[in-house]
């Protein structure tokens, strides 16, 4: 198994995935760049076809596999959108796939899920447990788990978004990214890094149940409750034996910061007034970071939005 990523798994992911993955836009946000006075652009991995970035990592996973793999069947576990990715690639190429989610899951994840034709479990009151069951799976009936960040060919994935910043705004200067399992955060970074090691990769967790933030602080991985949040795509352990992204994270994330749902909730409303677009809690993190606190690292700063698949009630609820 290859344990070390490398440029050229970025740029190979680049070309498989191009015929089922979207190359999203980087819109310039006038009111946000007002609000702080620098650049802000947006980076809109919420126009994928799935609503979120995750379909990068999934497509890249499960077309590097061989045709007998494919032909068994894939499983996953995931908060959703994860899953949602891996229903959707599997739906695109004839295979089977099971989804391996907790009872925590929005409705609407789940729903989702549904309708691209997956099998769903629903195990647990975590992702954990949801995982356990998962490799389960994968010992009883043969089926490839397609992880949701720990992976080398899924962070390669993730990492295709570097290369599209790069070619639109190659005077980037900070970025900066919703953080959980870190597949996201270090696939950016380290495509971003090893080409421009100046630029600043800021990180952006809810202040609740931030496992991979607690995790770089105490210098080992740790596990946590889940607690109710409105970034729901962020909960989720770094897995009993994390081989990739904890380490990854660590060496190429400059700064790693926590926001209150009150934060999180101007961002999801600020993006629905402002640019007319519904975007998940997670996704809104980093735009409720800018309009709390404006001090900035960089002068042209690109927000990685990461995905629109919130529940319905739940903007009930905000309005």
């Amino acid at each position: 198994m290859k344990n070390k990523l490398s440029l050229r798994d970025v740029w190979q992911a680049n070309k498989r995935i191009r015929n089922i993955v979207a190359k999203t836009p980087l819109l310039y946000s006038e009111p946000l760049s007002k609000h702080t006075g620098r650049h802000i652009y947006l980076k809109l991995e919420n126009y994928q076809p799935t609503g979120a970035f995750k379909l990068r990592g999934a497509a890249n996973k499960i077309l590097s596999l061989t045709p007998e793999e494919q032909s068994k069947g894939v499983a996953t576990f995931s908060t959703g959108n994860h899953g949602i990715a891996v229903a959707y690639v599997a739906e695109q190429l004839g295979i089977k796939a099971t989804v391996c989610i907790s009872n925590r899951v929005p409705n609407e994840k789940v729903n989702r899920l549904m309708r691209l034709g997956a099998n769903v479990e629903k195990v647990g009151e975590n992702q954990d447990d949801a995982e356990a069951f998962c490799y389960e799976l994968e010992e009883s009936q043969g089926l490839t788990v397609i992880k949701p960040f720990d992976d080398i060919q899924v962070i390669a994935g993730q990492g295709t978004i570097g290369l599209e910043i790069l070619r639109e705004l190659p005077e980037v200067d900070q970025l900066i990214i919703p953080l959980s399992g870190g597949g996201l955060l270090s696939g950016i970074a380290f495509t971003l890094k090893t080409m421009m090691p100046d630029i600043h990769i800021q990180g952006i967790s809810m202040e609740n149940s931030a496992v991979m933030h607690e995790s770089l602080k105490r210098g080992v991985p740790v596990s946590m409750k889940e607690s109710d949040t409105l970034a729901d795509s962020l909960l989720g352990g770094l897995g009993p034996s994390n081989e990739h992204t904890f380490q990854l994270t660590g060496q190429y994330l400059d700064e790693s910061l926590l926001v209150s749902e009150e934060t999180i909730k101007k961002g999801i409303l600020f993006m629905m007034e402002h640019h007319k677009m519904i975007i998940e809690g997670a996704a809104a993190a980093g735009i409720g970071k800018v309009l709390h606190k404006s001090e900035e690292a960089g002068e042209n700063i690109v927000i990685v939005v990461s995905g629109n698949n919130v529940d319905h009630d739940t903007i009930r609820q905000l309005l």
